[in-house]
């Protein structure tokens, strides 16, 4: 009987252990299926190398989430418009990653321009043998003009602050300032290449900063030997002919470091930008104030808030002499080509490459040939911040804009033998 006792006893106390892990087992499987999954950012979002992508921009390509589709109802702006390229809605170049944060923005407008020369070896002819070949896109508009500002554009481009978006910039004041950019002057950087060109193959593009490199250096007839010449912010030319050229056919700024080369650089001689009939101003829109003086200048009114545009661009400016920057084309070349590691701080809303890289990568996305000069080089300790500087002044650098990333940048791009860099030699 005590045998027996023991056995049912274990038989009993099997059977217990066994239910309790069958209903452990139920429970584990019912928590695992309503679970939600937690998204986690990676630390590629950061990273300083450029997603990779597919070369496609057709319109047949694939909408991703976050790109609006077209809408049947277009709003025009209130003057005519010269006839261009249609822009297509944004197009994606990747499938989004789920961890990008929405702040990127990595799709963008995509337009079909024909290229104005057929260089045989120019920037677009080799820059798919090169490691940028994954993240350049031709197709990407470098200027925005008046068709471009459409409610469905608005709509897209108001997530994005600054310089990368039109977020903090009224609707109706938009389509009043860009509906000024109506001819096909205002959607090409390279406007009067017909004219210039002088029945040359390749487009030759000198890009001019101001790095301290430039002292003494000797290059400005080989400066003013190009079709273009571009220049940006305080660019001081009375006296230092010899070093950097005389010549400038693009000046590149925004309203912000207009006034700040203004101040900071009158005593070294800044008194504007440079005026000549062969100038065009490219403005880089950080701000609506930018949207501002860019429409008092080709209406040659007074700005409602800022400086008085006659002052800086002339009395006989037109419109066709003005042009913008497309804020797609600002965050791609952040995204692409300057991803910094800025974007994962607490400033990742004021970080944007520098005017002079926009200015160069500008070039580099217009030109055949581009050389630049007075930008920053492995060496540049050696070198005062200005060619025009009275002493030495060490570079500065601020979490506005990553210029160590850019020098890098600069140095790839030439030995890759997309651009030719001055480096003193």
């Amino acid at each position: 009987m005590a045998l027996q006792r023991r056995l049912v006893l274990g038989v009993l106390t099997v059977s217990l252990l066994l239910c309790v892990y069958i209903l452990c087992v139920s429970r584990e499987i019912t928590h695992l299926h309503w679970e939600e999954p937690v998204d986690k950012m990676s630390d590629s979002e950061g990273s300083t190398h450029p997603p990779p992508t597919s070369t496609s921009t057709s319109t047949s390509a694939s909408t991703s989430a976050s790109a609006l589709h077209p809408s049947a109802h277009t709003t025009h702006p209130p003057r005519t418009v010269s006839k261009g390229p249609v822009p297509r809605p944004p197009q994606p170049t990747q499938a989004a990653r789920p961890t990008e944060p929405p702040f990127i923005g990595d799709t963008y407008m995509s337009e079909d321009i024909p290229p104005q020369t057929a260089c045989p070896d120019g920037v677009r002819g080799h820059v798919n043998n090169t490691e940028h070949g994954r993240s350049f896109l031709p197709g990407i508009p470098v200027l925005q003009w008046a068709p471009h500002a459409t409610r469905e554009q608005y709509q897209r481009l108001s997530r994005y602050p600054g310089a990368h978006g039109w977020q903090g910039v009224d609707y109706n004041m938009l389509v009043e300032t860009l509906s000024v950019l109506n001819s096909s002057a205002n959607r090409q950087l390279l406007d009067d290449w017909k004219r210039r060109g002088d029945k040359s193959v390749c487009i030759r593009c000198a890009v001019v900063g101001n790095g301290g490199i430039l002292k003494d250096s000797k290059k400005g007839k080989e400066i003013d030997s190009h079709h273009y010449v571009f220049r940006t912010n305080g660019a001081i030319i009375k006296g230092f002919e010899q070093d950097v050229g005389s010549r400038t056919t693009h000046y590149t700024f925004s309203t912000n470091t207009l006034m700040n080369s203004m101040r900071s650089y009158a005593g070294a001689g800044y008194r504007g930008p440079p005026v000549s009939e062969e100038t065009r101003y490219v403005f880089l829109p950080d701000h609506d104030r930018d949207y501002l003086l860019m429409k008092a200048a080709a209406t040659h009114t007074r700005v409602e808030r800022g400086p008085d545009p006659s002052k800086y661009f002339g009395e006989g400016v037109s419109g066709e002499e003005l042009k913008m920057y497309h804020p797609d084309f600002i965050r791609y070349l952040r995204n692409r080509f300057l991803r910094s590691s800025a974007l994962k701080t607490k400033y990742r809303n004021i970080y944007r490459p520098s005017t002079g890289a926009v200015m160069l990568l500008a070039a580099l996305h217009a030109c055949d040939k581009v050389s630049a000069y007075g930008f920053m080089t492995p060496d540049y300790k050696n070198y005062s911040d200005h060619y025009y500087d009275s002493s030495y002044h060490q570079v500065g650098f601020f979490i506005n804009h990553d210029l160590r990333m850019e020098m890098n940048l600069w140095q790839q791009l030439h030995q890759t033998g997309l651009m030719r860099l001055y480096m003193h030699e």
